[in-house]
């Protein structure tokens, strides 16, 4: 067993040191998996990036009802005679009431709005949210920063402070043209960078009456008395109305709103990884190949020494195995420092901007990383066979 070992430790150290030889054909190697393992994660740390400021807004504390049997807000209508039924119940909903015994309800619409961006002047469609006074409050995690929350019926903005570094016109006391009417921004708020940032909010029959609007409302966001009260919501909702409402934890509601966006950028990211990868592994075959055919006559002379055909095979396989590590390892690193935190946007509601940030998280780097080291490992073993079959023969050739 010693024998074996250091017959593999010399064989590893004979190919190492015969590197310089093959300089540009090894770092053709490393590059390969480099990008591979770039390129892979990537497309994960964005898909994680959307996941967590999607869950990372939703709590199990607060349920979202929409009409019309849809778990889309753009699709859905909550029938005014439902709204009046239900603020006017005395029945337990698994609601909280505030001090005066009011449902703590919060009616809500979402509206595309186009503003300029700071950077260039181009147009982006931006999601404009008309709530009730109680929104602001069921939102977990979100603080004013600067300024006040707006007042009822006036047309006054509060925004997300991302919003107000990337978009003209958001700033604290400035004015912003928005559909017909001019509005005046109050405030920013953060979010921790989860979806919530990507909004603007304003009062709802502000909204309503600006845009035309008037009566409409898309959902109801509530506070519920504990999470396993949306059980007690969902069982008396049919009694308010003919229309279908659907009750979901704000929790549930963006998890499955993130899963298929996240499941989309996996569903082009990994095909792209894995046909890069394909072309990697033939580029380490190549690469390991090379070192083979380089030291055909020197892996012949130490089998005749005595060396053994498992030594041949796992120094290769070793050989193999440094070059990927360092292409694995570089990939991840770059991928660190280029994408984490890296500031994207996708389509949400109404087809307005949704920002989010890139997460390299320890999962998506070790994800990558087996990605390459597999690239290096099939190119290596192959090779390696190729290694430990070299006839005898060869040592006696000048």
């Amino acid at each position: 067993m010693r024998s074996n070992f250091r017959q593999i430790t010399a064989m590893i150290g004979i190919g190492l040191g015969s590197l310089p030889r093959r300089v540009w054909i090894s770092l053709s190697m490393i590059l390969s998996i480099t990008l591979v393992v770039a390129v892979l994660i990537g497309f994960l740390s964005m898909a994680k990036g959307f996941e967590q400021a999607m869950t990372g807004a939703g709590s199990p504390s607060v349920a979202v009802i929409l009409g019309g049997g849809t778990n889309q807000e753009s699709s859905s209508t909550i029938p005014a005679e439902a709204l009046r039924a239900l603020q006017a119940t005395s029945a337990d909903l698994g609601i909280r009431r505030d001090a005066e015994g009011r449902l703590l309800v919060s009616r809500e619409l979402v509206t595309p709005v186009d503003l300029a961006r700071a950077s260039d002047g181009g147009t982006e469609m931006l999601a404009l949210r008309g709530m009730s006074a109680a929104g602001p409050g069921l939102r977990d995690g979100v603080s004013l920063v600067a300024g006040r929350l707006f007042q009822p019926g006036a047309r006054e903005l509060v925004v997300g402070a991302r919003l107000a570094q990337d978009f003209r016109g958001l700033g604290v006391g400035e004015t912003v043209r928005l559909g017909a009417a001019d509005w005046t921004v109050v405030g920013q708020f953060s979010a921790g960078g989860t979806a919530f940032e990507s909004e603007i909010w304003a009062d709802l029959e502000a909204v309503q009456a600006a845009f035309g609007s008037q009566g409409k409302v898309q959902s109801l966001r509530v506070g519920l008395v504990s999470p396993q009260a949306i059980e007690t919501l969902r069982a008396a909702l049919p009694q308010f109305s003919t229309t279908p409402l659907v009750a979901s934890s704000e929790a549930d509601l963006f998890a499955t709103q993130s899963e298929r966006t996240s499941g989309l950028i996996r569903m082009f990211g990994w095909p792209l990884a894995v046909l890069m990868a394909c072309g990697a592994i033939a580029g380490a075959l190549n690469t390991m190949m090379t070192s083979v055919s380089d030291r055909t006559k020197e892996i012949a002379t130490v089998r005749t020494l005595g060396f053994s055909r498992l030594a041949a095979f796992v120094g290769t396989c070793g050989e193999a195995l440094v070059l990927t590590l360092i292409g694995a390892g570089l990939g991840i690193l770059l991928s660190w420092l280029v994408f984490n935190g890296y500031q994207a946007s996708t389509m949400g509601a109404e087809n307005t901007r949704m920002a989010f940030q890139l997460q390299v998280t320890f999962g998506v780097m070790l994800t990558g990383g087996l990605l390459g080291l597999a690239v290096g490992v099939v190119g290596g073993v192959l090779a390696a066979f190729s290694a430990a079959r070299i006839p005898l023969v060869h040592a006696l050739r000048a």
